[in-house]
Formats: structure tokens, sequence, C-alpha cells
């Protein structure tokens, strides 16, 4: 009873996003309807204590990444790069600027693409999936994302573990990835179908109210900046601030003390810094059109921002809650009864980004529940850590992309799209990249390259 508690009330917010309707609201319901089911006197402590602590720990650590990213892509939409140069949203996810960050700065390159090819904009978000949820998040060596971060800490790894296999998956899901989408636009140029589809545009870039285009090469340049300064400031900070600050945080009183861990901030850190440089830049490079439509721009800016940042913590929430219920448990002892163990990894680890809606949250629970076992049988196997990590990675932006999970919530709120016009190439992409983790596998025992 307690796993069809859980079930249901993943489905019922896979149904309610799927439908348009706002998963700030219904999050929350959806979440703490399984714990009635499961424990009435749970209620108020689980919405407090668990929910809303996630929630807000969330915001804390993320808005600032929404906001300064949603300015940067606003900024690059109305200085009129976007209309002289396109770029893939790959360099700026391999160069280590956040998957939400991503949607924002390539959005309006995306759209301005899109539009002068005729290409319907609904194939808008599943390009966008490609470039920035598969690939360069967890399967290409070195990827600085967190999904490939996290298990270095399990299987005492390094984010460039496995490279033969990593490089192996990346082109498994270009290829695929890259035919489907090709199909979908045959498809919609043989029905005669353009940009604006039957549907009404929403969330246009705004048109560049400027002279004269920028070339390619300064267009180019923030985006550059970002990817570089990310990495830089990222090497950076710790020295900056050591391992530990500490600071007190008035003169009067007798408050606490506040302490960050720069080690856990600190890419959260560079990311910041880094999008501030590249604001700045766009500033400095498009001073005239920038100046003119910046109150207004950044206003729409910070407004997606807070839709978008709101979401996706609502979901972290409801992510917590779910992974606290006894039905949770039972999802884990069945994965954990799978005999392969680098296939017991690969569905435990997707099961569990599926569930929680988060490529990390459902990879963190997994690997801090299993990768003891996940440990012993590899050894046992003669299979080396390397090959558990970019396993573990690449599973984890498998089956995290359901409805209700926050990145596609988000890049379809940025993207003005819906479910409906969109989710379905979103979930093809997804079962691509799901495929490619038992394409490594498959890999590994038939040649035994890591």
């Amino acid at each position: 009873m307690s796993f069809l508690i859980v079930l249901a009330a993943l489905c019922f917010l896979m149904f309610v996003a799927y439908r348009g309707y706002s998963v700030i609201l219904f999050a929350p319901v959806a979440a703490l309807a399984a714990v009635v089911l499961t424990d009435p006197a749970l209620v108020q402590p689980m919405f407090t204590g668990l929910f809303m602590d996630k929630m807000v720990g969330f915001l804390k650590l993320y808005f600032p990444v929404f906001v300064l990213g949603a300015i940067f892509g606003k900024l690059i939409e109305i200085s009129g790069f976007s209309k002289s140069i396109v770029i893939v949203c790959g360099l700026l996810t391999y160069g280590g600027v956040s998957l939400f960050v991503v949607v924002f700065a390539v959005y309006p390159f995306a759209a301005e693409l899109f539009r002068q090819s005729n290409i319907p904009k609904r194939l808008i978000p599943g390009t966008i999936a490609l470039g920035a949820f598969t690939f360069t998040m967890d399967a290409l060596p070195g990827s600085p994302q967190i999904q490939n971060i996290i298990p270095t800490s399990f299987f005492g790894t390094t984010s460039w573990a496995a490279p033969t296999l990593g490089v192996a998956g990346t082109v498994f899901i270009l290829i695929l990835g890259l035919s489907y989408l090709e199909w979908r636009r045959r498809a919609a140029l043989k029905a005669g179908e353009g940009y604006a589809g039957s549907d009404p545009l929403l969330n246009e870039p705004e048109a560049f109210r400027g002279e004269k285009l920028a070339h390619p090469a300064i267009a180019l340049l923030p985006l550059v900046l970002v990817g570089v300064s990310n990495y830089l400031f990222t090497v950076w900070m710790p020295g900056w601030y050591g391992t530990v600050t500490e600071f007190i945080p008035a003169v009067i009183g007798n408050p606490a003390p506040v302490v960050q861990e720069t080690a856990k901030l600190g890419a959260i850190w560079a990311v910041q810094a880094a999008l501030l440089v590249g604001i700045l830049s766009v500033i400095a490079l498009a001073w005239a059109p920038v100046v003119a439509a910046f109150a207004e721009g950044t206003k729409s800016a910070v407004s997606g921002a807070m839709l978008a940042s709101m979401n996706t913590a609502s979901e972290y929430g409801f992510g917590a809650v779910i992974a606290a219920l006894p039905g949770f448990l039972v999802v884990a002892n069945a994965l954990g009864s799978i005999p392969n163990p680098l296939i017991n990894e690969a569905i435990s680890v997707t099961a569990m980004a599926g569930i929680t809606g988060s490529a990390s949250g459902g990879m963190s629970i997994a690997l801090a529940a299993m990768a003891d076992s996940f440990i012993a049988n590899a050894q046992a196997a003669g299979i080396p850590m390397d090959v558990l990590h970019r396993v573990a990675a690449m599973a984890s932006g498998g089956m995290d992309t359901l409805p209700h999970n926050g990145a596609v919530i988000t890049v379809l709120a940025v993207t003005g799209l819906t479910h409906r016009q969109s989710y379905k190439d979103i979930f093809a992409i997804t079962v691509i990249k799901t495929l490619a983790v038992f394409f490594i596998i498959g890999v590994y025992y038939a040649t035994g390259l890591v």
C-alpha cells in the first residue's frame, strides 16, 4: 500500500504538470496527500520541516543564479547578439554553466535560428534538452556539472572517470538525438508547418532596436567569457575564501556566527560571478540597444526567473517528502534485488531520479543508500570504480526529465510553450539518453574498455 501511495503522488504530479497546472501549487498538494494517506499526524511537520525547508534551501542557493541567468539571456536578446550568431548550448553546459542558466542564455539564439530557418518553435525545447541535459551534463568526461561530480565522493573517482565509455555514450546520444530532431523537422516541413505553427507565440524575444548588428565574434564573446570565467572563478574561490568563511553578522547583540563552507558553495559562487562578467560584457559591447530597453527587459527577466526558480524549488520539496515515506523504501529495496551490478546501479539511479524529478537529487539518494552494495558487487565482479561512476552519472540524466522535472518546466516556461506542444520531443531525447546508459554497459562488457 505504501508503494501505491508514492506511485499515485508521482502520477498525479506528472498529470497536472502535463495539463499545464501550476507545479508551485500542486507539488505540495501531491506530497502532503501522500503524507495524509501514510501518517496524517506528520502532515504539518513534514510540510514545515521538510517540504518548506528543502524548497527554501534550494532558493537560498540557486535563486541568484536563476535571476542572473535570466538577465544575461535577456540582454543577449535585446542587444541583437542572438541575430548575429547561434551557438549550441553544449558549449555553455560543458563550460560549467548551470543547466537552468543555459536555458535562459540559449533561448534567444535558438528562437532566432528557428525563425530564420522556419522550423517549428515547438522543437526548441527538445533541441535545448539534447544540448544541455544529456551528453555535456554527465557523459563527456571532465564535465563540471554536479551530476558528474556527485559520484566522485562515493567511488573515489574524478570527473574524468571512464573517458572511453563517456565518449562512446556521447556519440550514441548525438547520433540518435540529432537524427530524431531532423526527422521531426522534415515531418513538419512536409506538413507545411512553419515557425509559428497553429498556436499563438508566447515569450518571443524582443525585436532588435539598434541600427546595426554586431559582428558574430563580438556576439559570441559574452558566452565565451561566461564559460571561461566560470572555470577561473571555480579555481580561484578556494584561494580567496579558504575552505570555510566565518563572520559575525552584527556589531550589537550576541548573534551566532555565519559559517559558509567554500567547498560546497564555491561552484555556485563561481557561476554567479561568471554571469556578472557576462552581463557587464554585453552592456559594454552593446551599450545603446541595451540601455534603451534595460528597465523593461530586466523586469520581465526577473519575473521569469522567479517563476522558474519557484517551480523547481517546489519540485525539490516534493522529492524530499516522497523520499522520506515508507513507500520509497519499498522501491529502493526492490531495485536492490537486480543481479547484474551495472544494470542494478543504472536502473536504481534513473528510477530514483524519475521519482524525485531531479537528476542530482535522485542520484544522491540512490548512492547514499546503495553505494556500498554497488561497490561490493562491482569488486566481486572485477568492475572498476570508474565504470560505476560513469554509469551512475549518465543514469541520473535519464528518466529524471519526466513531466514534473524542474528543468523541463523551466525550459517550457522560458520558451513560452506547453507540455502538450513540446514534451513528446523532450521525452524522446530522455529515452535516447536512458538507452545510452545501457549502450555503454554493453560496450564495457563487450570490449572491457574504460
